[in-house]
């Protein structure tokens, strides 16, 4: 750390903070009812205008949109569907009812790293939003009625679980239905690239195959990539002993195990914080956090990209200005958060060793050495990698049969930048309703990506922010929405002319001006 760092003393308290708060069912059911009302009030959702699929028979049905996923994104992007008048839709998530997503799973922070007032996945209806969901349990002021819990006035920050609890309840409350423990396990190309054949793997492993005009891919963090499992010589991802004892911070990890042991967590980022926090409140002997830059990053610019005009503007800019603003920013990277900071900090047995890359890692039946590049060797119990995720989408097994002809940024600047920048170089260049595009512009392959849409951090590079982080969220959907439904519009135009043409309810029928049908010229 910097030599002239204030003492622990002279630094500002840490405001509360808690993983969840107390439930109040009553409360949700009455505010569920006024969220209801509330719909009704705006006519949301709208009336149905989809027609059926041409090839859509009753024995083999086609869907509108199928998507993958039902956490934050995916959710959200059902919802604004549905606000859009689409209702022949499916959503399926791998995962059980709660364990869609990170929050109750691998996510470790106790709160968000977002602002407690920005909104996302109520799109706007203010009793469908955090706020009104927190203050119907507990208050809008700074105490609750239960004399411990503080009113939304006094909330620090969002709890990861309350946030969880609270999606679940949106998600009931507007009727989204999510087919758990079922996985998208393949797509390939139906009828010349019109329609989506989509393979689903359901529980006990019965698969079957659907037929969907539209797939949106909303498979989460390492849903357009994988989590990034450093490279070292002596280190095998298919090695038992390196199972036991090396992990990656999106792993299912039993921290009480290690209670009483040390641990080497690499990485510099939230996640890695949050591993280490983890442990030492799990009881471990010490845990040293070792990062190659030589002083953790100080600002996050990201926030300076998450104004309304920057998250709306961002996909209407040129491809040099995109590159651009966001090589800058993972360049600069991100800070961990100051209370994630202060909570490895506030134990004596926590070691951040700044400047400290990894040479080497080799699991043993007893431990794991770490090489630094001095040469020397250290031993701990067990490692974590709090290094985040890749974006490949040749790492994808769900569109292997398309991968190698998905556009990349690579395509799109030159061949220096892309060496200087090889991550931002592998997110796919998606068109402006987060679309993927082929190599080939034209043919049925080129069709078929086009009704692939990816709706993650995968879109960053194209579109911004839109799709992962909460500021971006409302805006992220609402686009993504009104682009499949242009589409589908379009795609369906002559069928939509029949049935403008066809359209016959009498206006006057209810005056003495009204004509019947065939009546007089």
């Amino acid at each position: 750390m910097a030599s002239d760092a204030p003492p622990s003393d002279a630094l500002p308290p840490v405001p509360l903070q808690f993983i969840a708060s107390p439930r109040n069912a009553a409360a949700l059911a009455r505010l569920a009812a006024q969220a209801r009302d509330d719909l009704e009030r705006i006519n949301l959702p709208p009336p149905a205008w989809m027609l059926p699929a041409e090839s859509a028979t009753a024995e083999a049905p086609v869907l509108d949109v199928l998507i993958a996923g039902a956490g934050m994104c995916g959710q959200t992007a059902a919802y604004a569907l549905r606000r859009e008048g689409i209702t022949h839709v499916r959503v399926v998530d791998q995962a059980a009812r709660g364990e869609e997503g990170p929050w109750g799973t691998y996510a470790r922070m106790l709160t968000l790293r977002s602002p407690k007032h920005l909104g996302g996945p109520e799109l706007g209806v203010p009793s469908l939003s955090f706020r009104a969901w927190y203050e119907a349990q507990h208050g809008a002021g700074d105490g609750s009625a239960d004399g411990s819990t503080p009113g939304w006035q006094a909330l620090h920050k969002i709890g990861r679980v309350d946030w969880r609890d609270y999606l679940l309840w949106v998600r009931d409350t507007v009727g989204l239905p999510v087919e758990n423990g079922v996985a998208l396990r393949s797509v390939s190309q139906a009828e010349d690239g019109r329609l989506l054949a989509i393979e689903l793997e359901h529980p006990q492993g019965r698969r079957e195959t659907v037929r969907a005009r539209q797939l949106v891919l909303a498979l989460g963090r390492d849903g357009s990539g994988a989590p990034r499992w450093p490279a070292f010589p002596s280190l095998r991802r298919d090695d038992p002993l390196a199972a036991a004892r090396v992990f990656h911070s999106a792993d299912a990890i039993d921290f009480a195990a290690w209670e009483g042991r040390h641990i080497a967590v690499l990485g510099a980022g939230a996640s890695a914080f949050d591993n280490a926090a983890c442990a030492l409140e799990a009881g471990a002997a010490g845990v040293t956090l070792f990062a190659r830059r030589t002083e953790l990053p100080q600002v996050n610019k990201s926030k300076a990209a998450s104004s309304h005009g920057f998250l709306r503007g961002f996909e209407g800019l040129d491809d040099a200005r995109k590159w651009r603003v966001y090589t800058y920013i993972f360049d600069e990277q991100v800070p961990p958060p100051w209370e994630t900071v202060r909570r490895c900090d506030a134990h004596d047995a926590f070691e951040l060793r700044l400047g400290s890359p990894w040479d080497d890692v080799a699991a043993d039946a007893d431990g794991v050495s770490v090489t630094l590049p001095d040469g020397s060797s250290e031993r701990f119990d067990a490692v974590i990698f709090g290094t985040g995720f890749d974006v490949d989408l040749l790492d994808r097994p769900e569109i292997a049969a398309f991968a190698a002809q998905i556009d990349t940024w690579a395509r799109h600047v030159s061949a220096t930048e892309a060496e200087h920048h090889p991550e931002p170089a592998r997110f796919p260049y998606l068109g402006p309703g987060f679309e993927l595009r082929s190599l080939e512009p034209a043919g049925a392959q080129a069709r078929t990506l086009a009704r692939m849409r990816l709706f993650n951090w995968g879109a960053t590079m194209s579109h911004g922010a839109l799709a992962g982080d909460i500021p971006g969220l409302a805006i992220g959907a609402t686009r993504l929405a009104q682009a499949i439904a242009r589409d589908l519009f379009v795609e369906d135009a002559d069928r939509h002319w029949e049935r403008l043409q066809a359209h016959d309810e009498p206006e006057l029928a209810a005056t003495r001006w009204y004509v019947p049908p065939g009546g007089a010229e």
